[in-house]
């Protein structure tokens, strides 16, 4: 069995020299139908290895409750992989950043209030190991050693940018060697000196993260670790969106010109991402420099392949350097595989509706709560909760919602008042009439923190709410995590096609439509506002008028041949309740 090593500074596979030529594809942002076609336009751009994370929110959902089949099912993807004669690489962590939701830890962790995330504590640890120890057995007959194409695996995840606990990295090597895992370890971390002094361990393979300057970053890794194989574990050869910035992009040129710098240089790399695929659903991730950022559901990246797996300019471009310092033994590249159909299939209308705040108590079971609580609190992992109260009244006072994460919609009597955002705290005005008023809060978890120092991101509102200083008591509370949405209990739109800018009230919207022939194809929102989109019951992700992104990612294999049912939540108000199906993407 063959087996990864290192010597003389340089990868050594079956005795001979390697370079690892690799690409990130997540198995969880693109649907299990299209793996072949993903890993097939990897291999033929010259690449040996396929590298991915394992997000262990999608493998928990819930603590105990483990999940390896669909889009979870990690086995059957690095199976095909090997298959297709490529080695992988796994990151397993168990946080992984990657721009998802948490950064790939499960939100149930939040559920014990006084856990320390990422060190030697001992909560923590303990929910790490009943994790890996269903994960992992599973992982070690895939191991190269085993037979299987598995190379290496990560320990940590470039864990000099948030932390230094030796102890805590090493606890998780062992953990990884006691349970059979005998293939190369490594970490990847920033080329700075806190970065590699905080996330390295001694005797662990090291590599290093970057998009630019590589001969500078590998010079700051040989300070540090002057015996290992130069690998750029993470190339950033693009980047990824956040809601109401400009969409990224890269030049073709440029990018291949850092890639050829490293080879040239000697080195193995890894190209984050090659395919970046989608957040489908909620699993979105955020950033939090200045203010809190969530990104958007396509992770496009830039990447060498689009987010339907396209080829583009910068593929080739890699390509044709790839092709240059491909060995003597395999000049030839292998041939591409056919583009994946895409279609056209124009208008679709809503016929159908059914206002949100109407139908609480049919979507969910409600609980009472003193104050308001997080999602966390309510065992709630992702999606939208709804604070109810009754106010006294006469009073004409000022509305804070203290510490609300992320989006808040606030609604007196049932009319719609305005919105508060995380990232634009501010109070609003009420009129409260003689009598009191019912008040109501959709609050929208728009992805928790996955990078930085404020990874412990409680969603909902997370301190109270004052009318002027006065806090008010005594909420029902309704938890929307919307994980099926078959009990929505739809009548038939007043007027086809038209849609609900009368109230501007978070209203669901079905119509349907029908399919010949299955082919991705792209939804298009014009006119309306913010919210969700389920195709025959998997949710697409979010969609919102302040871009960039302006269409969602359906891929084929999610439609049926036959009638398909289109689902949208939509949070404020459609101009028209009509989404048009193109065979073109727009990601601003």
């Amino acid at each position: 069995m063959a087996e990864l090593k290192t010597a003389n500074g340089t990868f050594e596979w079956e005795g001979k020299p390697f370079r690892i030529l690799s690409g990130a594809v997540h198995y969880f942002r693109v649907v299990p139908e299209y793996w072949e076609d993903r890993l097939l336009k990897l291999k033929a751009c010259g690449l040996n290895t396929v590298e991915t994370y394992l997000p262990w929110n999608l493998h928990e959902p819930e603590e105990g409750r483990f999940c390896f089949d669909g889009l979870a099912d990690v086995e059957r993807f690095v199976r095909l992989a090997g298959s297709l004669g490529l080695h992988v690489i796994l990151r397993p962590s168990p946080y992984i950043c990657a721009e998802w939701e948490f950064g790939g830890l499960p939100a149930w962790l939040l559920g014990y209030s006084d856990i320390r995330l990422r060190c030697m504590d001992a909560a923590y640890l303990e929910k790490v190991d009943k994790y890996y120890d269903e994960l992992i057995p599973r992982l070690v007959p895939l191991l190269s050693t085993k037979g299987g194409p598995v190379i290496a695996v990560q320990i940590e995840n470039e864990y000099g940018s948030y932390g230094n606990d030796q102890a805590y990295l090493n606890y998780l090597k062992e953990g990884l060697i006691r349970r059979g895992v005998d293939v190369l370890l490594f970490t990847s971390d920033g080329p700075e000196d806190g970065m590699l002094q905080g996330g390295t361990v001694p005797g662990v393979t090291a590599t290093v993260n970057f998009g630019s300057r590589p001969l500078e970053a590998f010079q700051k890794f040989r300070a540090y670790r002057p015996d290992d194989p130069l690998m750029c574990m993470e190339y950033w050869n693009g980047w990824f969106d956040h809601w109401k910035e400009e969409h990224h992009t890269r030049s073709a040129e440029d990018a291949a010109g850092v890639l050829e710098e490293m080879l040239e240089a000697g080195a193995s790399v890894n190209f984050y991402m090659f395919h970046g695929g989608t957040n489908f659903g909620f699993y979105n991730g955020a950033n939090h420099h200045e203010s809190y950022e969530p990104t958007v559901t396509s992770y496009d990246y830039d990447a060498p392949l689009s987010e339907w797996g396209g080829i583009t300019e910068k593929y080739e471009a890699f390509r044709r350097v790839i092709g240059r310092f491909r060995e003597a033994d395999a000049p030839v590249l292998p041939e591409l595989p056919a583009p994946m159909p895409r279609k056209s299939y124009g208008t679709v209308s809503m016929t159908h509706e059914s206002d949100l705040l109407d139908h609480l108590d049919v979507l969910t079971d409600p609980v009472q709560r003193v104050c308001p609580v997080p999602l966390e609190a309510l065992g709630q992992d992702y999606g939208f909760i709804v604070y109810s109260t009754h106010v006294s009244g006469p009073r004409r006072e000022s509305l804070h919602l203290q510490e609300v994460h992320d989006r808040a919609q606030i609604f007196v009597n049932g009319v719609y008042r305005d919105t508060i955002e995380r990232w634009n705290p501010r109070s609003l005005e009420l009129d409260i009439p003689e009598g009191g008023a019912r008040l109501d809060i959709v609050v929208e978890n728009m992805g928790r923190i996955n990078y930085g120092p404020k990874l412990k991101d409680f969603k909902g509102i997370t301190e109270g709410v004052r009318l002027n200083n006065q806090f008010l008591f005594d909420w029902t509370i309704y938890p929307l995590p919307l994980k099926r949405i078959d009990s929505i209990p739809f009548k038939e739109l007043r007027e086809a096609g038209e849609g609900s800018e009368r109230s501007s009230r978070p209203r669901f919207y079905k119509g349907e439509f029908t399919v010949e022939e299955a082919a991705d194809t792209f939804v298009r929102l014009d006119g309306w506002h913010k919210g969700s989109v389920w195709i025959n019951g998997f949710n697409l992700g979010r969609y919102w008028k302040e871009g960039p992104q302006q269409t969602l990612y359906l891929p084929g294999p999610l439609l049926r041949k036959g009638r398909n049912e289109l689902v949208v939540l939509e949070l404020h108000h459609a101009e028209k309740a009509q989404i048009e199906l193109l065979d073109k993407p727009d990601l601003g």
